[in-house]
């Protein structure tokens, strides 16, 4: 870590809603549009230094969509803008990006944020049909043109539909998961109170005013709207599987998978310096220590990488688990969370796989997650590193001085990212 104290502060995000939903109107310009003019409006004719932003769907139409959000945002066209990504990671990425650079070159404030549309996918065409419209948009003679039509084979003329699957293994994150699921035993009904746990304290939070100051209405949405406060084991357990429908033995369902998820979600990263330019109430925790974790996605479950990460981060730190007083863990999947837990507890994986030959404790579920979680909440996944940041910086920050928070995200691609955050 720098010398230089780095300070995550909260922002701001839309309301989070599923797909075809309230937000499919908005692109993911038109997402992150509102968030980025609220988090400029709140430094009150201020400006960051630079911003950092991301989104995991491909779009042809820009190549940094960082700069364009701030340009149509109207902020100042002299903030240096850069975008990033890491999959379910992309924003916390970009959260230690900027941690890396405040404090230096006069840079000492950055907004970085994220954001995901997925009811707007842009199809493409397949590569041998890309191919060959521009090879007929380079002949030069009509004659060329008409031989150049014969050769096009009815197999090259194929779109491409962009699919939440992992290109090497050809699964989806969700098939990936029962596997994981089955490979460390666990059960249905364990999933299925990890997402009801997520709904209850998601509608808590909001029925008690946690999430007013964190989310910016858009449209005509004013919360999420995915929450349910009627949702019981019962209704869970009536739920199908969604990734295993034959071999009789699947566990994950609609009900303990997270929803796909329109959203935009934004933080401050700030030396000391860059905190003063803040409004004095915006809630702020240090940045103790952070961990980017990749493993075999071929050989391990695909979002693994925080079971190996988390040990290594606490054990640098001389830390237990009992020591964090906050877990914010992103719920992609209720079996995720669970296989992370175990895999934590087990001291043959901590040493094998983590390197990490010392006794960290009991791990402390009631504190996992207080506000819900990706489950009950959503998972658009460009803005997620940034809303599980910002909704840990606000409980974090109004705890007593010295009290801790790990957060940890998977992420496709067999990696992860993890940060250690201190109340100062």
């Amino acid at each position: 870590m720098s010398k230089t104290d780095v300070w995550f502060a909260a922002g701001v995000r839309t309301p989070f809603a599923k797909i075809d939903g309230p937000l499919a109107g908005f692109d993911a310009i038109g997402l992150s549009t509102p968030v980025v003019r609220a988090m400029l409006d709140r430094l009150g004719g201020g400006r960051p230094d630079f911003a950092v932003w991301g989104a995991v769907i491909p779009n042809l139409t820009w190549s940094n969509l960082a700069r364009e959000v701030l340009i149509e945002a109207g902020a100042d066209p002299t903030i240096p803008a850069f975008s990033t990504i890491m999959a379910c990671s992309t924003s916390m990425t970009g959260a230690f990006e900027a941690a890396g650079m405040v404090g230096r070159g006069g840079r000492e404030l950055a907004l970085v944020g994220g954001v995901e549309s997925m009811s707007h996918i842009q199809l493409g065409l397949g590569q041998p049909l890309s191919d060959w419209v521009r090879r007929f948009q380079q002949a030069k003679s009509l004659g060329q043109k008409v031989s150049h039509l014969a050769s096009l084979r009815p197999g090259d003329a194929r779109l491409f539909i962009p699919s939440i699957t992992n290109r090497t293994t050809g699964m989806s994150m969700g098939e990936h998961t029962e596997i994981t699921a089955k490979e460390w035993g666990l059960s249905r009904v364990d999933q299925d109170q990890i997402a009801l746990e997520s709904h209850q304290r998601a509608v808590a939070a909001w029925d008690r005013g946690f999430f007013d100051d964190l989310v910016i209405p858009v449209g005509d949405l004013r919360r999420d709207n995915i929450p349910r406060k009627d949702t019981s084991l019962e209704k869970l357990a009536r739920l199908p599987p969604a990734f295993d429908r034959t071999s009789g033995r699947g566990t994950l369902t609609a009900g303990n998978s997270s929803p796909l998820t329109d959203g935009a979600a934004a933080l401050w990263v700030a030396s000391t310096a860059g905190l003063a330019r803040l409004p004095a109430d915006t809630p702020r925790v240090r940045l103790v220590d952070w961990e980017i974790t990749s493993i075999d996605l071929r050989r391990e479950g695909l979002l693994m990488a925080p079971a190996y990460g988390v040990p290594r981060l606490l054990a640098r730190n001389g830390l237990t688990y009992g020591d964090i007083d906050l877990w914010e863990i992103h719920e992609a999947f209720a079996a995720q969370v669970l296989s992370h837990l175990a895999a934590w507890q087990d001291p043959e994986f901590r040493k094998a796989k983590a390197g990490v030959d010392r006794d960290l404790g009991p791990f402390p579920r009631e504190r996992m997650n207080p506000t819900g979680g990706s489950l009950a909440l959503g998972h658009p996944f460009g803005a997620t590193g940034a809303r599980i940041l910002g909704q840990a910086v606000k409980e974090l920050a109004g705890r007593p001085k010295g009290q801790r928070a790990v957060v940890s995200i998977c992420a496709d691609g067999g990696q992860g990212t993890m940060a250690l955050l201190e109340a100062a």
